[in-house]
């Protein structure tokens, strides 16, 4: 009987590795699978080691140092003494993933990574890593391909997980009738991220660049997204002193009835790309954190849409351009200049066209079915 171990970090991470299980569940019956994830894992079949709580976190503190150290020797006693699986799937989550394929390498079991580490933006030196640890790569962007062929490493392109699992448009009157929205006002939606600490870094500085285009137009209407990840306490500890409607574990269908957006940079933009609605990114972080970046970066762009395309599409104001002042700048552009906004949105199109309509999740699937038959 095959087994196979996925290594999630974070809410996204559970979404995709939940797929790729349903999809080794439809091709082997039999196989058993485990791993560390939430509620998407658990709800395909998948027996938890432990949930992962404890590797959501973002900077850098001696608690969540601990915490990451402490359960990559648990689980990678437990896989090499206990469990003993034919594959580990590692999803994202890049320098956790990769310390665990290290431990593992050479003890026979095979080490896939699914959305790898994104090396072309910043430490490519990591490849090396991932050439001699990771048995391969399934890759989510084309120009990650060629790049990895480069190296020598085994990598198959799967096409991004989005094409597929991204859903249509929400209705635009259902959903503004369900949450009590104006269909008679424009419609900006702020979405300050999944983690704690953005919302500590960002949240303050989002929202109050609303209140500046609230006060200058009052046609406007605002909702604060509340990524499904997060307590209500740690959102509700940064996410005050507003009068903006909140809405909870609809990120995408309030990015699809939005009329522009005020985002953290993530994966956010490239949903919001594909709906092709118009969106500034911003992003700010602790300084150190932010210094290492510029040090170690091999693009300038930040946000996925303008790196996929190789476009500047998308305004990006990161860190000292993080203000309440350019945020409303951006926005209003967005919202009433009629031919900035049409070309934007014509840009956005191409986003999807740069993508493969491939299924992500059961190419992946399908590459580890391959390998234990």
């Amino acid at each position: 009987m095959k087994k196979v171990f996925i290594i999630t970090g974070e809410y996204s991470g559970d979404i995709h590795g939940g797929k790729v299980a349903e999809f080794l569940k439809k091709s082997m019956p039999d196989i058993i699978i485990e791993g560390i994830g939430g509620e998407n894992l658990k709800n395909a079949g998948v027996k938890l080691f432990c949930d992962h709580s404890k590797m959501s976190g973002f900077g850098l503190s001696l608690k969540m140092i601990i915490d990451h150290l402490s359960l990559e020797k648990r689980v990678c006693d437990y896989i090499l003494n206990t469990y003993k699986p034919d594959v580990v799937l590692c999803i994202d989550y890049g320098t956790f993933n990769l310390r665990v394929a290290k431990r593992l390498h050479g003890h026979g079991i095979k080490v896939f990574h699914y959305i790898p580490p994104q090396v072309w933006a910043s430490r490519k030196w990591r490849i090396k890593g991932i050439k001699k640890y990771v048995d391969k790569v399934l890759c989510i962007f084309p120009f990650e391909e060629d790049m990895y062929k480069e190296y020598g490493i085994d990598v198959l392109y799967c096409g991004h997980p989005l094409i597929k699992q991204l859903p249509p448009k929400a209705n635009k009157e259902e959903f503004f009738n369900k949450h009590e929205l104006n269909l008679n006002k424009p419609l900006v939606s702020i979405f300050p991220g999944s983690r704690p600490l953005e919302l500590k870094f960002l949240a303050k500085t989002l929202i109050g660049g609303a209140k500046i285009l609230q006060k200058k137009h009052p046609d406007l209407q605002f909702c604060i997204s509340h990524a499904p990840n997060l307590s209500d306490n740690i959102f509700d500890k940064y996410i005050k002193d507003t009068d903006f409607k909140v809405i909870k574990g609809e990120n995408q269908a309030l990015l699809s009835v939005s009329d522009s957006l005020i985002l953290a940079s993530g994966t956010v933009a490239l949903e919001a790309s594909l709906y092709q609605v118009p969106m500034i990114i911003g992003y700010k972080g602790p300084w150190i954190l932010y210094l290492a970046y510029l040090l170690f970066r091999c693009i300038k762009k930040v946000s996925l849409p303008n790196i996929v395309t190789g476009e500047d599409i998308v305004p990006e104001l990161i860190q000292t351009k993080f203000t309440q002042e350019n945020i409303c700048y951006e926005t209003e552009k967005l919202l009433y200049d009629k031919q900035y906004r049409t070309d934007i949105i014509e840009k956005l199109g191409h986003v999807k066209s740069k993508l493969s309509d491939k299924f992500s999740a059961k190419e992946a699937a399908n590459a580890i079915v391959q390998t234990l038959i």
